[in-house]
């Protein structure tokens, strides 16, 4: 119970990763058991934990896909067993028992796998053996194990899936199919919307297919550097692979003699991919006249630099199996 209220208040005191692999794990076990009274007991104990806490399992504080494939597999199982689910339960269910607040479902969850935790829900909250038993009901059991379903394999498709970015199409290109750098940088100043993955994505993809003209080439890099340094918790595996293969494709074993490249002196990042991308309206060079000069920009050794320093970062967020790493940042 401690385990399981912590990783729902966002602040784990384990590896959410092991305590949730063992929570899909001993749900398995229970539906082994399904036949017998303690079965039935903990298969409704923990499908409310796993309703409980399918939302963090998705948040992409957990970069894990073998854990969402776990739940999606005892939930799918779950909604076998109880179908087809039919309530007949005449005054419904009790909406007081279960209610929005998760670590309060942990601890009715965790209660309701034993005996002797049904005796505490109805010693503490004053709440009827038949009450409880409501609680058993195949068709509330199935709702909740729909609900966590949808959580679940909506996280699937927005963790590791393939993102559709080609809306962003609209807004990114002119006529020609020349991008337009303003309306980018426009779209990662918008950092309340979320857009910084993104527009991640949809750069690496044009870098990806070639779709990048050669004087295209470094704005559309160091947009993509751009993202990365900006996000701080990590993106998702559906982003940040596609970004990663793009930065793979630099030389990254180029060499050159330049002791600094401009990107290293930047103080204003909109401003150098505007000015090396539309000089004419943004004339005013971001970095010192000894390192505005195009070549410099368009380096290989420059290249290497931003490539290896977002590879670097991506290697991180990859690193790590919970990217908020324990500091409890909030749902």
């Amino acid at each position: 119970m401690s385990d399981l209220s912590g990783i729902v208040c966002d602040y784990p005191s384990e590896d959410p990763a092991v305590v949730l692999t063992g929570l899909a794990a001993d749900t398995s076990g229970a539906l082994t058991r399904h036949g017998t009274p303690a079965g039935r007991r903990e298969l409704t104990g923990y499908t409310v934990l796993l309703h409980a806490t399918s939302w963090y399992a998705t948040s992409g504080r957990i970069l894990n896909r073998p854990l969402l494939d776990a739940y999606a597999d005892v939930l799918n199982r779950i909604r076998a067993t109880f179908a087809p689910a039919v309530c007949r339960c005449a005054l419904g269910h009790p909406s007081d028992i279960l209610s929005d607040d998760r670590e309060h479902m942990v601890e009715f969850g965790v209660s309701l796998l034993t005996t002797a935790g049904r005796e505490i829900i109805s010693a503490d909250y004053g709440v009827e053996d038949n009450d409880i038993a409501v609680l058993d009901c195949p068709a509330f059991l199935s709702d909740l194990a729909d609900t966590a379903k949808e959580v679940v394999h909506g996280g699937i498709e927005r963790l590791f899936g393939e993102i559709d970015v080609s809306h962003l199409d609209a807004a990114f290109l002119r006529n020609g199919g020349r991008i337009e750098f303003t309306a980018v940088q426009d779209a990662l100043s918008r950092t309340w919307e979320d857009n910084a993955g993104p527009v991640g994505l949809w750069c690496a993809r044009r870098w990806l297919a070639g779709q990048v003209n050669k004087d295209e080439r470094i704005g559309v890099m160091l947009c993509m550097r751009m993202v990365i340094q900006n996000s701080y918790e990590g993106l998702p595996p559906s982003y940040s692979r596609v970004m990663q293969a793009a930065l793979k494709t630099v030389d990254l074993n180029a060499a050159c003699s330049h002791p600094i490249h401009p990107w290293s002196a930047v103080a204003d990042r909109r401003a150098a991919v505007l000015h090396l991308c539309a000089p004419a309206e943004h004339p005013d060079s971001p970095v010192p006249p000894e390192l505005s000069a195009r070549e410099l920009w368009e380096c290989p050794g420059q290249y290497l630099e931003l490539a290896r320093a977002g590879l670097r970062t991506i290697s991180r967020w990859n690193s790590k199996t919970t990217p908020t790493a324990f500091e409890g940042t909030g749902p």
